[in-house]
């Protein structure tokens, strides 16, 4: 019988071989003949990356692929996120993997506070808002009040506000007089004409100098959690600018930027989000699943099968198999076309888990103590119990950050993107 058995192997493996010689030649034929079959690789190639950018959304938690009207990087906003995602991200990644490329704006300081940061910590997701007054055509009705106003409808449900501010540059302003001071008052919208007049609920106010330079924040925390819960309270903020005599002034004679200043120094609204529900990622259609479970219904063996079958039979010849062990694995996020919504990461190595899990387990494999006696048993009868499977042990998160529809810029922290550690279980 070991020499019946020994004769059947050696069939396997001359059958093995022929069966690998015509795969070549039929790889070989098949570049021969690449002006046929193009169209035909295009097409699976094209249907391929939508059902790989359908499951990514999924796992965003995106419904669709947001197309921004607006995307350049070197506003205000989304200097100020990148430079929240440059402080989430400075974590270096496992050696002997170089596809990261951290994202750092080229600016002489950071606009990120340590605030912010102790915000950032608390959050999971963080937006920024764009100003919806045209400053310019506000400056001809109000000279000494400037108007604000932030459209907060496209936060997520199930979010909940942890910190807001309201952010406006001021630059250096050269002043006779050095001590020369000024209050900036941030005040809600409570009424707006014509039905009334304008009634203001004063938020933050602060001093500044002439001679200060830099952004500053005003608290909106409270205000944004009003507006979420009442959208129609959303009137809008006012800003008003004082001398130290109590007169109000324009507010550019403080320096600060409004309207037509500079794209890098526009005002801005952040938020910072966590949620207060768990969400679970939307069931595919049941056209997609019953196009899955029919191909599963009907398995068909194919020449990696009858391979992986001659591979299984000459285990017992000393041809082993590698360990349990984690991979290079890159998803690439420009690959998927979509660098015109996401500023950054360009992409992400997320690695996975491959290889063999037999007796006897080593302790690089990090086994659980179940794996290990699942494995024993294998051993002793393998039709008993199959073999441990390699999987993940130890996961890390990701950031993204990217626009939405209306071209406002989110941050948002992902959970188990990232292996760093597999073992036996």
């Amino acid at each position: 019988m070991v020499t019946s058995a020994l004769e059947t192997i050696m069939i396997l493996l001359s059958w093995g071989y022929c069966v690998l010689s015509t795969q070549i030649a039929f790889s070989n034929f098949s570049m021969d003949n690449d002006v046929r079959s193009s169209f035909i690789q295009r097409r699976l190639r094209s249907q391929e990356r939508r059902e790989m950018q359908r499951e990514i959304l999924s796992i965003l938690g995106l419904p669709h692929r947001p197309r921004p009207h607006v995307y350049t990087k070197h506003n205000a906003a989304p200097m100020f996120m990148l430079d929240l995602y440059n402080t989430i991200s400075t974590d270096p990644e496992p050696p002997g993997y170089s596809y990261y490329k951290p994202d750092l704006p080229n600016q002489m300081s950071p606009m990120v506070t340590p605030q912010e940061s102790r915000f950032l910590d608390d959050a999971d997701m963080v937006m920024s808002f764009v100003n919806l007054v045209d400053q310019d055509q506000d400056l001809l009705y109000q000279q000494h009040r400037r108007e604000f106003r932030f459209d907060l409808s496209r936060i997520p449900e199930g979010e909940a506000v942890t910190a807001a501010e309201f952010r406006i540059y001021k630059e250096f302003i050269q002043e006779r007089n050095e001590n020369k001071t000024f209050r900036v008052s941030v005040y809600q919208v409570l009424q707006e004409p014509p039905n009334s007049e304008v009634e203001l609920l004063l938020l933050d106010q602060r001093e500044v100098w002439a001679a200060e330079e830099g952004w500053l924040a005003f608290d909106l925390t409270a205000t944004s959690n009003l507006w979420l819960v009442d959208p129609e309270q959303n009137l809008g903020l006012h800003l008003v600018l004082e001398d130290s005599h109590g007169q109000r002034r324009n507010p550019r004679l403080a320096g600060l930027v409004i309207g037509s200043g500079p794209q890098d120094k526009q005002p801005f609204m952040v938020a910072f989000f966590r949620a207060n529900e768990v969400r679970f990622r939307s069931i595919r259609s049941a056209h997609g699943n019953k196009g899955r479970q029919s191909n599963r219904s009907k398995p068909q063996r194919t020449v990696q099968d009858a391979l992986k079958a001659v591979e299984a039979a000459t285990g017992n010849l000393g041809l082993s198999k590698e360990g349990c062990k984690k991979h290079e694995l890159y998803v690439s996020f420009r690959d998927l076309g979509w660098q015109d919504w996401i500023i950054a990461p360009e992409g992400y190595a997320a690695y996975y888990c491959e290889g063999e899990c037999a007796f006897p387990l080593n302790s690089y494999m990090n086994a659980t103590n179940h794996a290990i006696v699942q494995t024993l048993v294998h051993f002793i009868n393998p039709e008993t119990v199959p073999k441990p499977c390699c999987a993940p042990t130890q996961l890390h998160g990701i950031s993204v950050l990217y626009f939405d529809d209306s071209s406002n810029v989110i941050l948002k922290k992902y959970r188990n993107m990232v292996v760093r550690a597999c073992g036996c279980h």
